[in-house]
């Protein structure tokens, strides 16, 4: 699988409520899919983990998983599930941008976009693409 795009996302869960990708694996599961959708998950205390493995095609971003890899950061919605909100962590913006780099000296043809970029949604809640264009 060519890698072309590092795609981020948000949970779309409520600011401050840490989930991991355990859940999200069973939010995916009962959805029918194979397991959770994205590659890497970074949850509020900048903690980093799996999802699906590299050579395995996401679920993610429709017309976009076969030459992609989803990131996703826990939060993106205010308190009360109201709007979308920027509610990364000094912690989740360290990690996200050290996952960044380092996927891009593996990949260092792939561009990083944000999920809104290829959809009508306001996830990841930032301008993923501007805010990472110099990586």
């Amino acid at each position: 699988m060519t890698i072309e795009k590092i795609i981020i996302h948000c949970s779309a869960t409520p600011e401050g409520v840490d989930i991991n990708a355990a859940k999200i694996d069973k939010w995916h599961r009962k959805r029918g899919w194979l397991m959770i959708g994205y590659h890497y998950v970074i949850k509020l205390d900048g903690s980093i983990e799996l999802g699906r493995p590299h050579d395995m095609q996401g679920a993610h971003t429709k017309g976009h998983n076969d030459n992609s890899l989803g990131v996703c950061y826990i939060g993106g919605m205010d308190r009360d599930m109201k709007d979308s909100k920027d509610t990364r962590t000094v912690d989740q913006k360290e990690s996200l941008l050290l996952l960044l780099k380092t996927l891009k000296k593996i990949y260092p043809k792939a561009k990083i976009h944000g999920h809104r970029d290829f959809a009508a949604k306001a996830c990841p809640s930032f301008d993923a693409t501007e805010e990472y264009s110099c990586i």
